[in-house]
């Protein structure tokens, strides 16, 4: 089988996979859905918030694994089958059709997410340096503040930023330092900040709910 048509499936099979809605899956299971109550997300925020902690983090372990499998699993195709060229392209497209498939899902009529835990693992499995850092930003504004939006909205504005850096330090596969790698991180920030609008009217309006601060769900929550 030929690299093009091996990277073909791959990137139908990443969508799919993004589109298997973890969240939804695991509210149905304690008779909760999901879209129904909260902030009406199928992310790990609002299962934690409507279902329990337990829950949500299972629902996160399950997001994020499915962005961070499908990447490494291209890698390891590419350098098993030694393919000559197109490696980066093919890498991007499965990261890009795995968070789509999150927050585009073909299972629930494409409406799904915001995809920032599904990006952090297809990010973690490419430049997991960039990643941590922009984690560790995550943690301190999220603890700082205690609102998962506004965590989430200022880990996205520092990963590309990051990447750029680690790329100037040498620092890096040569995928993850790779030109069209950075657009791509550019684009995944600038589309998790675009998915968290709602979230950005009601920080500048001081309706945002902080987590762990009331009994409502999160409309800001990480999806």
């Amino acid at each position: 089988m030929s690299s093009v048509i091996q990277g073909v499936f791959m990137i139908l099979g990443a969508y799919m996979l993004g589109s298997i809605p973890w969240g939804f899956i695991i509210g149905k299971m304690y008779g909760v859905d999901v879209r129904t109550v909260g902030s009406k997300n199928i992310g790990a925020t609002n299962v934690t918030r409507t279902v329990g902690k337990i829950p949500g983090k299972i629902c996160f372990l399950l997001d994020f694994l499915k962005g961070c499998l499908p990447v490494l699993a291209v890698q390891f195709v590419a350098r098993s089958e030694s393919w000559q060229c197109g490696v980066e392209w093919v890498v991007i497209a499965v990261m890009l059709a795995t968070i789509l498939g999150h927050i585009f899902p073909v299972f629930l009529q494409f409406k799904g997410g915001k995809g920032v835990s599904t990006a952090a693992g297809a990010i973690m499995a490419l430049a997991p340096f960039p990643l941590l850092v922009a984690f560790a930003v995550w943690v301190v504004v999220f603890f700082v503040s205690r609102y998962v939006s506004l965590a989430s909205i200022t880990a996205a504005a520092v990963l590309p930023v990051v990447a750029w850096a680690f790329k100037l330090a040498g620092i890096g596969s040569p995928v993850a330092r790779a030109n069209w790698t950075l657009v791509f991180l550019l684009v995944v920030a600038v589309l998790a900040i675009i998915r968290h609008h709602a979230n950005i009217r009601r920080l500048l309006n001081g309706t945002e709910s902080r987590f762990g601060k009331d009994k409502k769900a999160d409309n800001g929550a990480k999806k």
